[in-house]
This record gives C-alpha cells, structure tokens and sequence, in this order.
C-alpha cells in the first residue's frame, strides 16, 4: 500500500486539491481555494517528478503563495465591487429582530436573523426584553435599535 501511494502520490495531491475546493464552499473566503491551486501544481510535479517529494511540496507551496499573494486580493476586491454586494454590517441596516434582554441607552442585546448583537437604545429610552426592534445603525460591533411600536421621535 505504501509503496503504491509513492507511486502515485499525484493523487494524493489531487485529492488534497479537490477536498480543499469543496471545503471552500463552507468558507467562501477564497483561502482554501488558493490552496487547492497549490495542491493541483504539486500533482503536476508528481506527475513530472515522481520521486522527488520536495519538489512536489516546494511547487505546491509556492503556487498556493503565489495565489494567495497577487489572485486573491483582486479577486475579493472586484467581488466586493460588483453591484449589490453588501457587507454583514450593511445588511444589519433595517432589519427586524427582537431584545434578547433589556436594552437602555448604555447596552443591552437584541437577536437579529438568529443572531444575538450587543445593542443599545437608539433614543435612549429602555427597551423591554422580547420587544420587537428595527436596526437603526451599526456604531462598530453594537447595533443601535428602535422599538418597531413606538413612533420616532424628532
């Protein structure tokens, strides 16, 4: 067996490749997809040099290097410029959840799309627990809420 895998440890490398291409889309960072670029060159130079491990494993993390050096950057850049793309934070901005707990104009947390923010008050009044609350505005990691049933104040 172990003779058999020195043989053909191109496929060793392809599987390495192809299980970090699927693993990708967990992420979708475009990290282990670099790293499947620098696993499918080092098949390739199992392919042409069989016996020569390092070389494999030096072409391999040059590549994956490489890629993630110079493609990576302009690949998230212009994927981050296509129109309607918006940002975890910008997608907070109007949306719907409910106060995981008292929320005052100090602190407090709210539970939007399933997942509990810290949040403050966005007039300073308290807002109950189980209220329902609009995102108001992102101020760093703290979402700022107002209660849907209550009027806005000027």
């Amino acid at each position: 067996m172990l003779e058999w895998i020195q043989e053909n440890f191109w496929l060793v490398w392809l599987v390495l490749a192809g299980g970090l291409a699927v693993s990708e889309m967990l992420t979708l960072d475009m990290t282990l997809l670099m790293l499947a670029g620098g696993a499918l060159a080092g098949a390739g130079a199992a392919i042409i040099f069989p016996g020569l491990i390092w070389v494999h494993v030096l072409v391999a993390v040059v590549v994956a290097v490489a890629l993630l050096g110079v493609l990576r950057p302009e690949i998230l850049k212009r994927l981050h410029k296509g129109d309607g793309y918006r940002s975890t934070f910008e997608q907070l901005l109007g949306s719907t959840g409910r106060a995981a707990g008292e929320i005052t104009a100090t602190g407090g947390e709210a539970t939007i799309n399933g997942e509990t923010w810290t949040a403050r008050s966005w007039d300073g009044e308290p807002i109950a627990s189980g209220v329902e609350v609009d995102v108001m505005e992102v101020d760093g990691l703290t979402i700022v809420v107002h209660p849907r049933n209550r009027p806005l104040s000027a």
